[in-house]
């Protein structure tokens, strides 16, 4: 069974740093794709970021101050945050798409204060 596990949320001063792990396990297939989702309240969940088929693909709103990164060997996804704002505060759901599926993770609060 795939288990999807994020790490790395908490709270943070405006201008602060994070960085969120996201560990994949029960799969002995390297996922096609895996990245971050992120919701707030009142809001629709949106993508933040996404790595997979040799491309990373960003929301403009955060170009410039998040990375996204993975390591095949280790199933993992993380997200280095820099420069957060207020408005980044959110829940952050990793995902994976294996195959033609897709799973998540319970996802991991970001609060940033101003």
């Amino acid at each position: 069974q795939v288990q999807v596990v994020e790490s790395g949320g908490g709270l943070v001063q405006a201008g602060g740093s994070l960085r969120l792990s996201c560990v994949v396990s029960g799969t002995g297939v390297s996922p096609n794709a895996m990245g971050w989702h992120r919701q707030s309240p009142g809001k629709q969940r949106e993508l933040v970021a996404r790595i997979g088929s040799g491309r990373t693909n960003y929301a403009d709103s955060v170009k410039d101050r998040f990375t996204i990164s993975r390591d095949n060997t280790k199933n993992t996804v993380n997200l280095r945050m820099n420069n957060l704002k207020p408005d980044d505060t959110a829940v952050y759901y990793c995902y994976v798409r294996i195959g033609i599926r897709e799973y998540w993770g319970q996802g991991t609060l970001v609060t940033v204060s101003s």
